[in-house]
């Protein structure tokens, strides 16, 4: 539901056609609105025939509004495409609709319902920021960016092949037609890109002469007399397709696995003993966001984080063991800081929502002396079926990656008794702790984490310092912090220090702990000193996804699209200033010169 600054204000016809209140026009005709989308978008773009041959195409689009557009480009690429493409489509809207009203508009064209209902079923919040929709069945991906459309192309990393300007006009809504906007454009979009809108206005056509495109009028269509086509002098860049060697084979590897491979990718996996054999290998794991009232921008990225990752583990067939986490104070100042979080505009309504102590003894079936904050949307994952699933199909070798050396234009791989075991043009280490030894420029920090689980009836997952989760056959709990400890050995006393905690909040649960069979294990995490994870190019051919701390499960997924769309030159779906924060040359990092790294474990 989208918040009334947000809101379009729509009305509808006597002729069912949605109408802008904000701007006072409709979003198209419904005797010839997708007869115009065809004639003035997809053909003034030179579509289908701009993307034969091509294994990537991107298309970009300012006003995303009912979604026709992409529905029509969908339809035209699901029966056009060549073989093993992949489209990929960026677009902009500053006042979306909801899934509801979009799918009353698309209902006008049943031509189109095998198009529009994947994208009316996976239709995204409208918060702000980055929202990723997935549509397997066409090979495409859609990347919608709700703000204001000069924010929204600052932020984006991609290079569009074409572009359909499709802002309700420039005497309606100047703002989208600006020469910042205009600029906005022109920075994004790859040499050779065709360019499609139905105005002839003069600032819009000069804007873009200035700007390098060549710009034509073309005869209009219907009642329109004219329109624009234009296109960028040069010819695309053929999209790289390097070997890429993934160092690890917890959640961080297999989510770079699976992004790779989703871009056409080809992934090579290499694992220290075996999968989650680090960090990532407990029964369960959550995947929980960071919670920040100050920093917007975190606030921003783990939300952004964990709409996506749910996406994803919801697509994992036996990923989700449960949904909803209830986060409970862990300080004093927490409960005072709950109600400012759920009300932060990044969660979608109902995200996050304040419960009271009834609440809370509700979910966790004994008393609490206070409420909390519930994230309806964290889950409880599967570790083992996640990593399963991720990393099958990918080329896949055993043996403990010690050293890193580059020789010529690629990166040679050996383990500890320097015997070579592979070669790459691109490396990305994602070893967990494992990264502090294979790349000791940057800063990172060992944390011990002992946690354990007991066969008993299943508990409802629970976090305020300490945690609680339900596993397949009983429920987890822990875990120790040590910092600085890197030992692997299970101990007691931690398992002492688990139950401990688990009884000062939650007694009951405590004693169906006391009573079960119980297990535990212990692994060491990676964190930074500023608690943000780091992810990017470290050197020519090598990159790094670490630094997850606790909070892989919730980050790693996002954050590994990411990093695949840099090393094969795609969109990426993390905004600019967010891919900032948790880069390697941030001050946090301290990156010194790359230096000989030695052994260590993997992840």
């Amino acid at each position: 539901m989208t918040t009334d600054d947000a809101s379009p204000h729509l009305t509808w016809t006597d002729d069912d056609e949605p109408r802008s209140g904000r701007f006072g026009d409709v979003y198209f005709s419904r005797d010839d609105g997708l007869a115009e989308t065809r004639a003035v978008f997809l053909q003034g773009c030179g579509l289908p025939e701009a993307w034969t041959d091509r294994q990537a195409f991107t298309v970009a689009e300012l006003g995303f509004g009912t979604g026709l557009n992409i529905v029509a480009l969908l339809d035209l690429w699901r029966r056009t495409r060549p073989v093993g493409g992949r489209l990929h489509i960026f677009s902009i809207e500053g006042f979306p609709l909801t899934a509801q009203e979009a799918a009353r508009a698309l209902s006008a064209w049943p031509e189109l319902a095998e198009a529009a209902a994947p994208l009316i079923e996976a239709w995204p919040a409208g918060t702000p920021g980055f929202h990723r929709i997935d549509l397997p069945m066409f090979d495409a991906v859609l990347d919608l960016a709700i703000g204001d459309a000069a924010w929204a192309l600052a932020q984006w990393s991609g290079q569009a092949d074409a572009w359909f300007l499709d802002g309700f006009s420039p005497a309606l809504n100047p703002s989208m037609w600006s020469a910042e906007v205009l600029g906005g454009v022109a920075a994004r979009s790859a040499p050779g890109a065709r360019l499609a809108t139905f105005t002839v206005a003069g600032a819009v056509r000069r804007g873009l002469a200035e700007r390098g495109f060549v710009v034509d009028k073309r005869p209009g269509h219907g009642r329109k007399r004219e329109r624009l086509e234009a296109r960028l002098p040069g010819e695309a860049p053929p999209s790289p397709e390097p070997r890429v060697a993934v160092i690890g084979a917890g959640v961080a590897g297999a989510a770079t696995v699976r992004a790779l491979a989703a871009l056409g990718g080809r992934p090579v996996v290499f694992e220290a003993e075996r999968p989650g054999a680090g960090a990532s290998g407990f029964p369960v794991g959550l995947a929980t966001p960071r919670l920040d009232v100050g920093d917007k921008g975190v606030a921003a990225l783990y939300a952004q984080a964990l709409e996506r990752a749910g996406d994803l583990y919801d697509q994992t067939p036996g990923a989700v063991i449960a949904t909803g986490v209830l986060q409970l104070a862990q300080a004093p100042r927490d409960l005072a800081r709950f109600p400012k979080i759920a009300v932060q505009p990044v969660w979608p309504e109902g995200a996050m929502t304040v419960a009271d102590a009834a609440a809370a003894q509700a979910w966790l079936g004994e008393p609490v002396s206070d409420g909390g904050l519930m994230m309806r949307d964290a889950r409880v994952v599967r570790p083992a079926a996640v990593l399963e699933a991720w990393l099958d199909g990918a080329e896949r070798h055993a043996g403990q990656v010690a050293d890193l050396r580059r020789e010529g234009d690629v990166w040679r791989l050996f383990d500890a008794q320097g015997r070579r075991l592979a070669e790459a043009e691109t490396v990305v280490v994602a070893a967990g702790w494992g990264t502090a030894s294979l790349l000791d420029q940057l800063s990172l920090s060992p944390v011990r984490g002992q946690a354990d689980w007991v066969e008993a009836t299943a508990a409802p997952a629970v976090a305020w310092g300490g945690y609680a989760a339900p596993t397949a056959d009983g429920f987890l709990y822990g875990a120790t912090h040590r910092r600085g400890d890197i030992s692997l050995d299970a101990r007691d006393d931690d398992s002492a220090a688990n139950l401990a905690t688990l009884a000062a909040r939650l007694p009951r649960l405590a004693a169906r702990a006391r009573a079960g069979v119980r297990s535990r294990r212990a692994a060491v995490r990676a964190t930074t000193a500023d608690r943000l994870p780091v992810v990017g190019r470290v050197a020519e051919g090598l990159y790094v996804l670490g630094g997850l701390g606790s909070r892989g499960f919730c980050i790693a997924p996002l954050l590994a699209e990411h990093l695949a769309a840099t090393i094969l030159r795609r969109p990426s779906p993390l905004p600019v200033d967010l891919a900032a924060r948790v880069s390697p040359d941030r001050s946090a990092i301290r990156p010194k010169p790359l230096a000989e790294p030695s052994s260590q474990a993997q992840d």
